[in-house]
């Protein structure tokens, strides 16, 4: 008969409980820390597309306006922004 007895005093204890449960964090995609930056404003800046190869057929004014980086539009900036939650 002791057993049960002993039983229902375990069952008795307080449980410790934590006071402040965090969040995990967030992840940043690593495809979009390597193609894309921030400028000081918030907004994305990402380099031109289609200057890979084949620069034979393009123009020189295409060469020219690809050169360097641009800034994205805010619809496509929105979406890059989700993907890199802490670079702003």
């Amino acid at each position: 008969m002791e057993y049960p007895a002993r039983l229902a005093e375990v069952a008795c204890l307080p449980v410790p409980v934590p006071m402040e449960i965090e969040m995990p964090k967030m992840k940043t995609k690593s495809a979009a820390k390597k193609r894309f930056s921030f400028t000081a404003s918030g907004r994305v800046k990402a380099g031109v597309a289609g200057k890979r190869h084949g620069m034979i057929k393009r123009s020189t004014k295409f060469i020219r306006d690809a050169s360097g980086t641009m800034l994205l539009n805010p619809s496509d900036a929105k979406i890059v922004k989700k993907y890199m939650p802490y670079d702003r």
